[in-house]
């Protein structure tokens, strides 16, 4: 190195350096499932890629990457296949707006137990098998769409179809697993922006494309019992298929790696507990609920509110309302860079304080999009607020994995289970109040929720206003301010000695 006097050469020879660490610590004095890899990797952090190849689809990280957001895509495609098609199922059945949202209320709630539920498997099974058979399971009462005859056949359907809307916790889980602390943050804001993105897709897809496609050849109602059997067909063939394809982590399968003795046992309770008995996750899980609890509603609820306002045909209603998950091709992912960005300058603080504005933010703009009676308008208004909704989500999980590192996989599972809290609670808003009471309500609680930051206190870390960084906190942002690639988006601390010291006496 002592040759090396070109800076470019310099960088060269470090890439090259670890790549060959990475071969030495490859060798066959280690069990694992691949040698070498298609993405330099940090061997210290068992293997994960250093780096994000978004056209690469090799095993195991690109892989993953890809698996993630296209199987948490589909989970939306099957989840919110029915909503664009709720005008033509209001007609069918006869029912009236409570009926209608009781059914939008169960299609979110179904998924509340399960993201509980999958942060502890995740930490036990891998993100692989909970993933497919999820997406299988969700599948077959997709498929069944066309055998409802009433308003309880159809909110029974939708609970059973919201389970896949869990599959969120494998979707940020699998790519954290897959990506070192350096680049995970882009890792998790990108396959869940592009996941969430099928939630607009579906609006498009089924409400503007599907649907009238399947009209041609019979009625409006054969058309919306026949065509939720395509969604269905796809949660299925990706199930199965991911199964088969991709990898739980960099060094093999969770099975594979236990019988290898390469990863020890975990207990899924001992994990859950640590994360629960937070207060901050709880404070989270309230803030996740004015994000991602208001991008379920909307999609419930948006192309439905834009025909009925505006007087829109089904087709052109759906179009519009998938305008607002469109954001997500870009906004998630936005509101995870800004926040560190703020990290790398103020630490923590930076990141409460890009929290605090988004919510804000968000919540004004559903105060004005209540107001506004022109069509052109109030989509213009939906753009805008759906692009805070997404930051805010994409800022929340810059938090998260520093509230209690050993337990991050339980952490993220309920936090994530708040945003189906929230839609719940947004959606009985809807089905007791009109349309501009509920918005007026919503956005208020989502102002509210802003003032929560005041109240997250994460042990090393400054909070909002009060409390000072600890010192290696305060050298890992300051590092980050003045020479972090540009890829850099999110430090994942390591792990708190004295919480994982108290999981492992749980497990003992």
């Amino acid at each position: 190195i002592e040759r090396i006097i070109c800076p470019h050469q310099l960088d060269y020879s470090l890439h090259l350096t670890a790549f060959i660490m990475s071969e030495v610590q490859s060798g066959q004095a280690e069990i694992k499932k691949y040698q070498t890899y298609a993405l330099n990797v940090d061997p210290l952090q068992d293997d994960k890629a250093t780096e994000i190849k978004l056209c690469n689809f090799s095993r195991p990280h690109m892989r993953a990457f890809h698996c993630s957001w296209f199987c948490f895509f589909t989970a939306f495609f099957i989840w919110f296949a029915i909503a664009p098609l709720m005008p033509e199922i209001k007609t069918t059945l006869g029912l009236n707006k409570q009926q209608i949202w009781t059914s939008n209320i169960c299609s979110v709630a179904g998924t509340i137990f399960m993201r509980f539920v999958n942060g502890p498997i995740c930490d036990k099974y891998g993100a692989r098998i909970p993933m497919g058979f999820i997406l299988v399971g969700a599948s077959i009462p997709c498929a069944m769409t066309g055998l409802v005859t009433n308003a309880t056949n159809l909110s029974v359907l939708r609970f059973f179809i919201g389970l896949g809307g869990s599959t969120f916790v494998m979707c940020q889980y699998w790519t954290s697993r897959m990506f070192t602390k350096e680049v995970v943050g882009t890792a998790n804001a990108l396959v869940g922006g592009w996941g969430n993105l099928g939630g607009g897709v579906t609006q498009l897809i089924m409400g503007s494309v599907l649907f009238p496609l399947f009209k041609l050849g019979m009625s409006a109602e054969m058309a919306w019992r026949t065509v939720c059997i395509v969604p269905a067909v796809v949660g299925v063939a990706v199930g199965f298929t991911i199964l088969k394809i991709s990898d739980d982590a960099p060094k093999g399968n969770y099975n594979e790696m236990k019988k290898n003795g390469t990863m020890a046992e975990v207990s899924a309770a001992a994990s859950f507990r640590a994360g629960a008995m937070n207060f901050n996750t709880w404070l989270l899980f309230v803030q996740y609920a004015c994000c991602f609890g208001v991008e379920l509603t909307m999609n419930n609820a948006a192309a439905l509110y834009f025909r009925e306002k505006f007087l829109l045909t089904t087709e052109t209603a759906a179009a519009i309302a998938s305008l607002f998950g469109w954001m997500n091709l870009f906004a998630r992912g936005v509101g995870g860079f800004v926040s560190d960005k703020a990290n790398a300058k103020m630490g923590m603080r930076g990141r409460l304080w890009w929290q605090t504005i988004c919510l804000v933010c968000e919540g004004i703009m559903v105060l004005i999009f209540a107001h506004s009676n022109s069509l052109g308008a109030a989509i213009v208004l939906m753009v805008i607020f759906s692009s805070f909704v997404q930051a805010a989500e994409g800022s929340s999980y810059g938090i998260v994995p520093y509230v209690n590192p050993p337990a991050t996989g339980s952490i993220a599972g309920i936090v994530g289970a708040g945003g189906n809290t929230g839609a719940v609670a947004f959606g009985l808003g809807f089905r007791q109040l009109p349309y501009y009471d509920a918005f007026i309500l919503m956005g208020a609680c989502i102002i509210a929720s802003g003032v929560l930051s005041l109240f997250i206190c994460i042990k090393g870390h400054a909070g909002l206003v009060t409390g000072q960084d600890s010192e290696e906190a305060i050298a890992a942002w300051k590092k980050l301010g003045g020479s972090a690639p540009a890829a850099t988006t999110l430090q994942v601390p390591e792990p708190d000695e004295d919480a994982a010291a108290e999981i492992e006496e749980d497990k003992a």
